[in-house]
C-alpha cells in the first residue's frame, strides 16, 4: 500500500488538488494552487490574499526553541507567503491543538509570541479554535491585501534574479541542533537565532510589488535551490546564477567543519527571504523601493530562455537541482 511518505508533501498537495479540480474548485482562481498563497479579486481592483500554514512542534521546533518563539514563528510562516505576493497583512487567525499535559505557563508564552508577532506585522488577531492533540499544533491563517499581486510566474528572458538577504545560517544551525556539530558560543548563538527567531518581510514585499519592477516572487522557506527551480518552472525559463549571498556566520561555520558554504546556502531553508525577478530596466527602481522599506535587494543572476537553473563556477556551469525541505519525506 502506498503511504503519504511515498508521496511526500508535494505529492500529497498534487493529490489534493487533482481531486479538487474534478469538482471545479480551480476554475477562476487568481493564483494557481502551487503559488505561495491564494487570492480573490475585489470590486475595487485590489486583491484579498489568504494563507494557511501549520506549525507542528515535532517537526518545526528544534531543540531549545521556546514557546514564545514557536508562537512567533507560526505567524512568520504565514506572513512570509503574503509578503511574497506583495500583500500587506491585516488579520491573523489560529487554531491550537494542545496535549492535555501542556503546561499553562508555556501556553501563556506561546500565545504572547503569536500576539506580539502579529502586532509587529500589522495584523490583528481575530480568533480561532482550540482542540486536543498528541502534539502541539498551531494552524495559522493570515489575511492581507495587495494592490499589485505578484505571482510565481511572470519572469521573462532578460529579467534579473535577486534576493532580499543572505543564506546559509539556518542550514548551519540545523547541523548544530540536529547533527551535533560544534561551534564557538557566540557563533552558535547567532546561528541558532536564525532558526529560533525568523522574521518575515511583508513591508519589503509590498514595497517591491508596488515599485512595478517585480515580475515574479516566491518565499524562500523551502530552500534557495528549490525556490529558484520552482520560479524557473512556473515561468518556463532558465536562471543563470552568478552570485550566492552567504551569511558571514555560515561561512565561518563552514570553514570550521570543512563543508561547502555554497551547499549551506542552497539546500537549507527556513530563511524567509524573498526570491524575485526584476525587469532589467527597473533594477534601480526596485533597489530604491527595497532600501526605502529598510531592506536590501541583491542581484544573483539573470533569466534566460530554457528550463533549468544553473550556477556559474569559474569557466563551468553546474545545474542546481531542486532539493529542499519537504514534509513527510
Amino acid at each position: 500500500m502506498i503511504s503519504v511518505s511515498d508521496l511526500g508533501e508535494r505529492g500529497v498537495i498534487e493529490l489534493i488538488w487533482s481531486i479538487m479540480e474534478k469538482d471545479g474548485h480551480l476554475s477562476g482562481q487568481v493564483l494557481p494552487p502551487s503559488d505561495d498563497a491564494s487570492a480573490i479579486l475585489l470590486n475595487d481592483g485590489s486583491y484579498l490574499v489568504l494563507k494557511a500554514d501549520m506549525f507542528v512542534k515535532m517537526t518545526d521546533a528544534p531543540r531549545g526553541m521556546l514557546p514564545f518563539q514557536m508562537g512567533a514563528k507560526a505567524v512568520a510562516m504565514n506572513v512570509s507567503d503574503l509578503a511574497a505576493k506583495g500583500a500587506r497583512p491585516s488579520a491573523f487567525l489560529f487554531s491550537l491543538g494542545l496535549p492535555r499535559n501542556y503546561p499553562q505557563e508555556d501556553l501563556r508564552d506561546l500565545i504572547s509570541g503569536i500576539s506580539s508577532a502579529a502586532k509587529g506585522y500589522g495584523a490583528q488577531v481575530l480568533g480561532g479554535d482550540v482542540g486536543e492533540a498528541r502534539d502541539l499544533i498551531i494552524s495559522g491563517f493570515a489575511v492581507g491585501s495587495a494592490r499589485n499581486l505578484i505571482k510565481r510566474s511572470g519572469a521573462s528572458p532578460g529579467d534579473l534574479v535577486a534576493v532580499t538577504g543572505h543564506f546559509g545560517s539556518t542550514a548551519a544551525a540545523y547541523k548544530i541542533l540536529l547533527e551535533g556539530l560544534r561551534a564557538p558560543r557566540s557563533l552558535r548563538r547567532a546561528l541558532c537565532r536564525s532558526v529560533y527567531e525568523p522574521r518575515a518581510k511583508p513591508r519589503l514585499g509590498v514595497a517591491l510589488a508596488e515599485s512595478g519592477a517585480i515580475t515574479s516572487s516566491m518565499d524562500s522557506s523551502d530552500g534557495l535551490a528549490f525556490t529558484l527551480n520552482e520560479l524557473s518552472k512556473s515561468s518556463r525559463v532558465s536562471f543563470r546564477i552568478t552570485n550566492i549571498p552567504i551569511s558571514r556566520e555560515a561561512c565561518e561555520f563552514a570553514s570550521i567543519h570543512n563543508i561547502s558554504p555554497e551547499d549551506l546556502a542552497l539546500y537549507g531553508g527556513e530563511e524567509y527571504e524573498l526570491v524575485v525577478t526584476v525587469r532589467r530596466g527597473g533594477w534601480e527602481e526596485a533597489v530604491r523601493a527595497a532600501e526605502g522599506a529598510g531592506g536590501e535587494l541583491i542581484r544573483i543572476g539573470e533569466v534566460l530562455p530554457g528550463s533549468k537553473v544553473f550556477l556559474v563556477r569559474g569557466a563551468e556551469e553546474v545545474e542546481i537541482p531542486p532539493k529542499g525541505w519537504e514534509h513527510l519525506k
